[in-house]
């Protein structure tokens, strides 16, 4: 079993510009550099038969490049506590339709649909015993956060794999968008 996911990764220079939003908020797992991506699919734990057919699946996708600019942050929680801090992404059609089409692509891999809707996003930090009054304040603090606007020319298939540290994600298949 591999656990994976479709997603866009964020490019160095933009992770640049949200570095400097990562204040000090205690309890915060920080992703590091490198890993901020923007999830289309998470697929979960699926053999390696499926998994070769969806590589194929998201190999047929195709579609045109496209921009995006992240915009705002907010957080994910439940009535116990916030568990992730996020930022989000500014509306776009062509998002919306690669997400579509990675939501089909794993249907006809024969994967289960998604439970969740899906909603764009980038998370930023893990959440653990953080004070909800400064979530909150650090939401209100950096809510105008806008990065510029990045080039969308490829998507991946990623593994996830669980350590002490936190999850480390690998490029294993790269789609270019043309």
């Amino acid at each position: 079993m591999i656990r994976l996911f479709a997603a866009i990764a964020i490019p160095d220079e933009i992770d640049g510009v949200l570095e400097s939003h990562r204040d000090r908020l205690p309890g915060a797992a920080w992703r590091p550099a490198g890993s901020l991506h923007l999830t289309l699919r998470f697929f979960g734990d699926i053999g390696e038969t499926k998994a070769e057919d969806l590589q194929g699946e998201l190999a047929a996708i195709g579609g045109a490049s496209f921009t995006l600019r992240l915009a705002g942050v907010g957080s994910f929680g439940d009535s116990r506590a916030e568990h992730s801090i996020w930022a989000g992404v500014e509306a776009s059609e062509p998002l919306r339709i690669l997400a579509r089409r990675s939501e089909m692509a794993a249907s006809r891999a024969g994967l289960r649909p998604q439970k969740r809707a899906w909603r764009a996003h980038v998370t930023l930090a893990y959440l653990k015993g953080c004070d909800p009054a400064r979530v909150a304040a650090w939401i209100q603090a950096n809510n105008l956060v806008r990065s510029p606007e990045f080039p969308v020319t490829s998507f991946g298939l990623y593994s996830s794999w669980r350590t002490a540290e936190g999850s480390i994600y690998r490029l294993e298949r790269h789609y270019r968008l043309i």
